[in-house]
């Protein structure tokens, strides 16, 4: 007769899953502070560094598509389970790179496993929790995402400085592994979907092809890829203005993190201010500001004013505006059809993903002796985001 193993504390589950969500993004910036030197020592110009970062996010953006209906139809855990392997690959190859090409390729890899986290772990969060606590965790999860790029940064710039970037990398091996095993050892197992006739494929395209016909949906999506758009402009810029102005590796963090530190400080702000006015309105709120912030890091580098404070406190406008507008979108996505909410999850992050591998691209063709190349990319973005958000209040309106 064999005892059952007793089940694993409550708080060791969530730190679990709250640990999934994060380390794409954890694995996404912690060699940012790295980039600026790799064209130097891989013999390459700065954009073709840049499609280091790219090849991360599109393939991040892209296998979350696959990740929420094969999860669902074959269980999560093993998909899990299978990205972690994939991710410790890819940081192997990463840490083990000896050409740019190498890497890129090796960078890939790693979003392809690293994406599983994201999706898989935000699901895990609906499978095993209801109630109010469920928008409990979801509220963690919110202040770890925003915690992570400048703890990332900040870690990955004095690794660097003082070990080396490889060992970034090998950071991200230990954690795919460490997180492999708790996955296997602490997460319950989520049993495949029951009475499945139709092949997943085209489960999947049926999906999307409704969402595509819901403009609303449409907007709310291109919203958030704008905004996501003008973020990795700047996670990808930031670094190489910085370093134009004389800031090492060891202190790029402490000015990148003014943007997701006052993310949350707007998301605190509207768990506060919903009782008294609506989402529609913070939601304008939030693209006013995030453009205002943008057009202001423009001005001050054409007057001239070229000093990392010129870059990183206006910018604080921009992280605030983020998070005062991204709470209402996020949630727009998902109810536009409740029925396809994990469809929407995945077609809205690929449109975030594709949008910011653009940007993280484009950010190497140009120069960036000082903000205002990399200000105009971002301000280009919350334009459009803004227009889509006042096209989005007359589409809601007559529906």
């Amino acid at each position: 007769m064999t005892t059952a193993l007793p089940a694993p504390p409550r708080a060791l589950i969530i730190a679990t899953l709250l640990a999934s969500v994060a380390f794409g993004l954890l694995a996404m910036t912690i060699c940012l502070p790295s980039m600026p030197g790799w064209a130097a020592q891989f013999g390459a110009t700065q954009g073709e560094v840049q499609l280091s970062f790219s090849a991360f996010v599109v393939a991040y953006g892209g296998a979350q598509i696959f990740y929420g209906p094969l999860s669902d139809r074959h269980g999560r855990r093993r998909l899990l389970l299978l990205g972690y392997a994939l991710a410790a690959a890819g940081s192997l190859a990463c840490a083990l790179a000896l050409g740019l090409t190498w890497l890129i390729a090796a960078r890939a890899l790693q979003g392809l496993g690293a994406a599983a986290g994201m999706v898989i772990g935000r699901a895990m969060v609906q499978d095993y929790f209801s109630g109010a606590e469920r928008p409990r965790i979801m509220a963690y999860t919110g202040m770890v995402l925003g915690l992570c790029p400048p703890s990332a940064t900040l870690i990955g710039g004095q690794l660097h400085e003082h070990l080396g970037w490889r060992v970034n990398f090998g950071v991200m091996l230990v954690l795919a592994l460490a997180l492999l095993v708790l996955t296997w050892r602490v997460l319950p197992v989520t049993p495949p979907r029951a009475g499945l006739s139709t092949h997943w494929l085209r489960e999947m395209g049926d999906a999307y092809r409704a969402l595509a016909r819901k403009r609303v949906f449409l907007g709310y999506a291109l919203i958030l890829a704008m905004c996501t758009g003008s973020f990795y402009v700047f996670l990808a810029g930031a670094p190489l203005v910085l370093a134009s102005y004389g800031v090492g590796p060891g202190r790029i963090g402490w000015f990148i993190m003014a943007v997701p530190l006052s993310y949350i400080a707007g998301n605190f702000t509207v768990s506060r201010l919903l009782s008294v006015t609506s989402e529609a309105r913070l939601a304008l709120a939030g693209q006013v500001c995030a453009c205002l912030g943008t057009a202001l890091v423009l001005t001050l580098a054409l007057a001239g004013l070229h000093a990392p404070l010129a870059l990183a406190l206006p910018l604080t406008l921009l992280g605030f505006g983020h998070g005062l507008l991204m709470p209402s979108t996020l949630a727009g996505t998902l109810g536009v059809i409740p029925a396809l909410a994990g469809s929407a999850v995945a077609a809205s992050g690929l449109g975030q993903q594709l949008i910011g591998a653009v940007g993280g691209w484009a950010v190497g063709l140009v120069h960036h002796r000082h903000a205002a190349p990399m200000a105009v990319m971002m301000l280009a973005c919350m334009s459009v985001s803004l227009v889509t958000q006042l096209l989005l209040s007359r589409w809601r309106a007559s529906t």
